[in-house]
């Protein structure tokens, strides 16, 4: 009979101390994820070079419309004031494009960084979703909302793992 009672006392103190330790909230580094998963090293990565590559194009098009202006500037006195108006009005014309490129790149750069977040972020919720009921775990949040916390309620290097072997890149064309 004591036996008995020692294991169901045993029992209910084992599911209570259970209970207990899902009741403590986790928490994980989203940014860190993003930065961190080879995922998402692999994305900066390709947006950076685009980037990149755009911004080489855009300022090797400024250098020749500045070579431009000097030509026009030197041909001022040698051409009628209609014609010197006229090449002002496309060199000027080139130049709104010019801008209009740039805006266009870094806008287009950052939809596909949004992008890149959402589909990471997307393959990441069932993620958390299959470690939260393997472990047990009620709550997961984000690591910027909390003011202090023990750094063992940290989940962001298991998830990190568990994310590299799932999914090794993202699709951003």
């Amino acid at each position: 009979m004591k036996i008995i009672k020692f294991l169901l006392i045993l029992s209910i103190f084992l599911l209570s101390l259970q209970k207990l330790n899902a009741e403590i909230p986790y928490f994980v580094d989203f940014k860190l994820i993003l930065n961190e998963s080879n995922a998402g090293k692999k994305a900066q990565d390709y947006l950076k070079s685009k980037l990149n590559n755009g911004i080489k194009k855009l300022k090797d098009q400024e250098k020749k419309l500045q070579e431009e202006e000097k030509k026009i500037i030197q041909q001022k006195k040698l051409i009628s004031p209609e014609e010197y108006k006229k090449k002002v009005q496309e060199l000027r014309n080139k130049v709104s494009s010019l801008q209009k490129e740039r805006n266009n790149l870094l806008e287009n750069v950052s939809k596909e960084r949004s992008k890149a977040r959402g589909e990471l972020l997307k393959n990441l919720n069932p993620i958390l979703k299959d470690y939260m009921k393997e472990k047990n775990i009620r709550m997961i949040i984000d690591k910027k909302s909390i003011l202090l916390a023990d750094e063992n309620l940290d989940l962001t290097d298991e998830i990190i793992k568990i994310l590299n072997k799932k999914l090794k890149s993202i699709n951003l064309n």
